[in-house]
């Protein structure tokens, strides 16, 4: 089976799709990675913090055992200032190199608009023509930034699929931890314990040690 997760920034994949990755990979299914932005732009940044969080993503890409991973460098917070079009036909491009079995995207209700544009690009890059590849596709959570929620707390993520990582969580947050660009002191969400109480809270939930959830946006059987 052929896996594509699509990330808006790196690290949005294993915030909301590290565990469920790394069973993926535990049962021999084949990982992609796309990944639509980049950790800044220089200047005002030094290139030797852009050249550390380009390595960061080969890194994660050899953790978690990635076959293959797409940079597109576009500009982080700025997708709104490009045509969809653009954007949708980018990655359609790489879901019709992959022809994935599984889809997974960022979320459709989250306050950072990055995450929103992928994710509406991603349904227009997956739609379902003759012909169409992809069986489920589905959107992750982002414990960082979809809570915030949008005005009036209206679309929140709603989940209705889980998936039980509690023999993953340990090594997502080790993987995750490679991030040193992006990663941050409890109590913020985006640190390990962060992001292991985020985990633990959705098994309770569903009565399992830890999980990760997602919205399930279409299914072929």
């Amino acid at each position: 089976m052929k896996v594509l997760v699509i990330s808006a920034h790196p690290d949005d994949e294993t915030i909301g799709a590290g565990g469920t990755l790394l069973r993926h990979v535990a049962k021999g299914d084949k990982v992609y990675w796309c990944v639509i932005t980049q950790q800044g732009y220089s200047p005002p940044l030094p290139r030797k913090i852009l050249e550390k969080a380009r390595q960061q993503i080969y890194e994660v890409q050899k953790a978690y055992d990635i076959r293959e991973v797409f940079l597109f460098g576009l500009h982080t917070m700025k997708l709104n200032t490009m045509s969809h079009i653009e954007i949708s036909s980018k990655i359609k491009k790489v879901v019709d190199q992959v022809h994935p079995d599984i889809v997974y995207t960022t979320p459709r209700c989250d306050i950072n608009i990055d995450h929103r544009i992928v994710y509406e690009c991603t349904l227009v890059a997956c739609r379902p023509l003759p012909g169409f590849l992809v069986r489920q596709l589905l959107s992750y959570e982002i414990c960082t930034t979809s809570r915030y929620g949008l005005l009036s707390n209206a679309g929140c993520f709603n989940p209705n699929i889980f998936i039980d990582i509690s023999d993953y969580l340990d090594r997502k947050i080790e993987i995750m931890s490679i991030y040193q660009t992006e990663l941050c002191k409890y109590p913020h969400p985006r640190s390990p314990e962060g992001i292991k109480l985020f985990a633990q809270e959705r098994g309770l939930s569903v009565g399992l040690k830890a999980t990760e959830c997602f919205e399930l946006i279409r299914q072929l059987d």
